[in-house]
């Protein structure tokens, strides 16, 4: 059984009074208790919260209101003021409060504002713990009456609408004095207060308490045991010395190992699978760190709506505990449009349809089109590309990946027009949550017209990938490193030539703070093609720079040797960004950034040629599928066919 005790070593001086003010005051709180609980029976049903006084925030987050119209509103007006504190507690306490909070939206007849008055009485006093406060009072009266005198009266006084007051005194700051965490029996070993965040001396916060009981537990369950848990909480204010004492004993529970594992939600997908894929390792030591890896390998196939692993109630004799997999199927087609513009590549679209689970074990059928280059440009001018792709995960073990696809496109950049279709195959393996690597082979067929006449190619090649990746977020990441590392040896059996094209990209992201509204990004490529001449690589996989996720501000791959003031693309390069990116608010940011680099004629960058530099400002409105992204950039070293400035639109961060 759970035991949280909370007591007052010695009242504070707001609070002192006789014996029959206590048992007053210890009669008007139940009574409002009660008359709380048989008001919200009355009235539309909510959400379902609960509250903790001591971790006071798990309140749901309708703010426990029906958002369906209201019977009988009942309009009020509000004033909240604090004694002692400081700016920041008053705004967090007009925060936590219904009545501040939910002003505009009134309540249910009076009973309702009552009602909402006594949650308030809650939450404040939480609010206060929350920071450190254990000695505050929080005193709310409606029409000048309190609370109890406001339950007794038939109808409340006085103008409409009501006037609501609620006085907070914080009272002193208490800080921590004695700390203790302990253990039952020697099955499960703690650290010490301080290794969980508990400092003699430092603000009391309420929170800080119970991240202390998270990672207690969190500790214990990494040991192998699941249904660990703090079995006694004690909290000692102390408001002669305003501090609090706090002892914390947690009870580790038996000790287990992963036991049999069972699936359900499954309507297409083979439960096998899951179960392969998910590689619980059976007969080891239970640990939350696995189901994690399991939970997102399964979230990773991209065919569940949910996942969920749940523990079973207990320990079979054998000592093994049985698990779980509780998943949710997402739908099976899915058809999906997008769009991207900009001044200088112009306006393009994008479509694909998507056959999800097409044989029940996670595989992804996939046709995709894209035409590019909209607007002012001949039919024949226009880009296109179509794509029939296949992946089948788990082909050769459950941290293996197949795909294999075909390929046309036409691509028509300044410097040269492309048509070739590709016909590829791959297989990747993961080796850690964040390395991982692909091999494969493709064959390429390209007809090519650029400032050298024309030329076909018939290509093919050994492909080899490395790929390093932990950023907290692929589509706007705040932390972490991304790194690839690309080589291909390749013949062409047209020209009779022999070349090894190679490419490396690293990409790190760090907040400057805490909430993650300021982070640093930076970018650094590179890459060489070991062939004869830059003729005798294809147009299409020369190096060029310039444009969206390249150098902003130049125009779409117009930055690199010149033959005749035409660009050629090159047989090395080299590229960095760095951006600034700051949250305004929660759904806008704004971003500045410098993008360098430049394509070569040589094997190897020859920097004596130096680099072009771009610069610019963006904006971003953050959705729930990433950031939508509006980047404007000016050519600091502009040649022929350059803008004077360009605009960039698209989902995602630049990189």
């Amino acid at each position: 059984m759970r035991i949280n005790e909370i007591r007052a070593a010695s009242p504070p001086a707001s609070m002192a009074g006789d014996a029959e003010d206590a048992r007053r005051q210890a009669r008007r709180r139940a009574f409002c208790a009660a008359l709380l609980a048989s008001t919200l029976f009355s009235l539309p049903p909510a959400p379902a919260q609960a509250l903790d006084l001591f971790g006071w925030w798990p309140f749901g987050s309708s703010r426990g209101e029906s958002e369906t119209a209201v019977v009988d509103p009942f309009p009020y007006t509000v004033a909240l003021t604090l004694t002692g504190g400081d700016a920041d507690l008053k705004e967090k306490l007009e925060s936590a409060s219904l009545l501040v909070d939910d002003a505009e939206r009134p309540p249910s007849g009076e009973a309702g504002l009552i009602a909402r008055a006594n949650s308030d009485f809650e939450r404040l006093v939480g609010r206060l713990y929350v920071e450190g406060y254990y000695a505050g009072t929080v005193d709310i009266r409606i029409a000048g009456l309190t609370l109890e005198a406001a339950l007794r009266m038939p109808s409340l006084p006085g103008p409409r609408p009501v006037p609501v007051a609620i006085r907070v005194s914080a009272g002193p700051l208490f800080t921590f004095g004695k700390l203790s965490v302990e253990s039952e029996g020697p099955a499960g070993q703690v650290g010490s207060p301080q290794s969980y965040g508990l400092v003699p001396g430092d603000t009391a916060n309420s929170d800080k308490v119970l991240r202390a009981e998270q990672r207690i537990v969190a500790d214990l369950k990494a040991t192998g045991h699941p249904f660990a848990r703090i079995e006694r909480r004690e909290i000692v204010a102390d408001h002669a010395t305003n501090r609090l004492d706090v002892r914390l004993v947690a009870a580790p529970g038996e000790a287990a190992r992963f036991g049999a594992v069972s699936v359900s939600g499954t309507e297409v997908t083979d439960p096998d699978f899951v179960v392969t894929q998910a590689m619980l390792p059976e007969g080891e030591a239970y640990s939350p760190r696995a189901i994690d890896r399991a939970t997102k390998r399964l979230s990773d196939l991209g065919i569940f709506s949910s996942v969920r692993i749940v523990p079973g109630e207990q320990v079979g004799p054998d000592g093994r505990l049985p698990m779980t997999i509780e998943v949710s199927e997402r739908k099976r087609n899915v058809i999906g449009v997008g769009a991207n513009w900009s001044s200088s590549e112009g306006f393009g679209v994008e479509s694909y349809w998507r056959r999800r689970n097409l044989f029940g074990r996670g595989e992804l059928l996939s046709l995709e089109g894209s035409i590019g280059r909209l607007g002012d440009n001949s039919l024949s001018d226009l880009e296109y590309a179509a794509r029939i792709a296949f992946e089948k995960p788990g082909a050769f073990g459950p941290l293996t990946t197949f795909t294999t696809s075909l390929s046309a496109k036409q691509e028509i950049p300044d410097a040269y027009r492309s048509r070739h279709v590709t016909l590829d195959a791959f297989v990747r393996r993961e080796f850690s949550e964040h390395l991982s690597a692909r091999v494969g082979a493709e064959v390429q067929f390209a007809d090519e017209t650029d400032v050298f006449g024309k030329r076909t190619y018939l290509l093919g090649g050994v492909i080899g990938e490395l790929a390093y990746d932990t950023r907290d977020d692929r589509l706007n990441p705040t932390k972490g490193l991304n790194a690839v590392i690309f080589a291909e040896p390749a013949y062409d059996a047209r020209g009779k030539t022999f070349m090894l094209f190679t490419r490396g990209q690293v990409a790190a992201y760090q907040a400057l703070d805490d909430a993650k509204r300021f982070v640093l990004a930076g970018r650094v490529g590179a890459g060489s093609i070991v062939a004869p001449s830059v003729r005798s690589v294809p147009a299409a996989r020369r190096f060029f720079s310039g444009g969206g996720g390249s150098i902003r501000g130049y125009a779409y791959r117009n930055v690199g040797p010149r033959l005749g003031g035409e660009v050629t693309g090159g047989r090395s390069y080299v590229e960095a960004s760095a951006e600034i990116r700051m949250k305004v608010t929660d759904t806008i940011g704004l971003v500045g950034f410098v993008d360098a680099g430049n394509s070569f004629s040589s094997i190897y960058p020859d920097f004596s040629q130096g680099l072009k530099v771009g610069v610019g400002a963006g904006i971003r409105y953050f959705t729930p599928v990433g950031p939508l992204r509006l980047d404007v950039a000016v050519p600091l070293n502009p040649e022929k066919d350059d803008p004077s400035f360009a605009v960039y639109v698209g989902l995602s961060q630049a990189f």
